[in-house]
């Protein structure tokens, strides 16, 4: 009864009785009323702009959301050219790859700058080297152009906790990268190769985007990281200078008669509810995490 009298009361009394449960819900209702309000009229939140701004930011472990910008600025006509601006240490390999070809991609059609923040190093590089060209600080942490494997062995302390692993496995290799023992010398060889071909193929994509002989990559390719200035030495970089410079860069290359007006993607309503639902859990400390004991990243 109380309910049918006063229900904006009733809703309140029941967001104050289940506390954080209900704030979930709420956000839902947030979600679903945002969806309804968003507009299509445009991809972007500044009218009239016409170089599109996709960002790169910390660990790359997914390159979905960054293809979706790149794409959406590739195909809107209104966008001139793409800055890149990338600050990130490094990430997954596959990802880093997979940003790098769509860039490449977009080459063809459309004046792509890579703008490296404070770190743009690893795979970070490896995303600003499918632009035309790079524009760092000189300052800017780069370079780390390698691939690195960890493993970790837990052998000893399974032995003190009393844990005996038992494993049955269908081949000789399933196990690879196993915790509870060491790796045998064909399994250390196995998984060197592995790192080979993947450090491999990261200089071979880096030297064809920047048109460096691949020798000469390689030797720079080792892992070690270089400043901004040092990369423009090297050639691995092309300018040196900020976001700004990058974008009046880019509309000289894309020859833009107006002011260069740059424009970042429309937040996505569902990535914007994943941040909060993810903020939301790791404040009750019920968000876990997996943690592979064998991986391999650009870093």
């Amino acid at each position: 009864m109380f309910s049918r009298r006063h229900p904006i009361l009733f809703f309140l009394l029941i967001i104050a009785a289940c506390g954080t449960v209900v704030c979930v819900g709420g956000m839902l209702v947030i979600f679903s009323i945002s969806r309804m309000m968003a507009t299509t009229a445009g991809t972007f939140q500044e009218p009239g702009g016409n170089i599109g701004i996709v960002e790169v930011t910390g660990p790359i472990l997914s390159s979905r959301q960054v293809i979706e910008n790149i794409k959406t600025f590739r195909d809107d006509d209104r966008i001139k050219a793409i800055v890149v601006r990338v600050d990130s240490p490094g990430g997954g390999v596959g990802p880093s790859q997979e940003i790098f070809r769509e860039l490449m991609k977009t080459r063809p059609v459309k004046t792509v700058i890579a703008s490296m923040g404070s770190v743009a190093a690893s795979g970070g590089y490896y995303v600003s080297a499918g632009a035309q060209a790079i524009m760092a600080n000189p300052g800017t942490i780069t370079g780390s152009i390698g691939v690195i494997m960890e493993h970790v062995n837990l052998t000893e302390l399974a032995q003190k906790i009393g844990i005996s692993p038992l494993v049955i496995k269908s081949g000789e290799f399933k196990d690879l990268g196993s915790p509870f023992r060491d790796l045998a010398d064909n399994e250390r060889q196995l998984l060197q190769q592995l790192v080979d071909e993947l450090h491999q193929q990261f200089v071979s994509d880096a030297a064809r985007a920047r048109d460096i002989a691949e020798p000469t990559m390689a030797e720079i390719a080792d892992g070690r990281i270089y400043t901004g200035q040092t990369a423009l030495d090297l050639n691995l970089i092309d300018r040196t200078g900020n976001l700004d410079d990058a974008v009046v860069w880019a509309a000289e290359l894309a020859e833009i008669d107006q002011e260069p007006v740059p424009v970042y993607p429309r937040d996505n309503p569902i990535s914007v509810l994943r941040k909060m639902t993810r903020t939301l859990l790791k404040d009750l400390d019920i968000s876990g995490t997996i943690t592979d004991n064998l991986r391999y990243i650009i870093h």
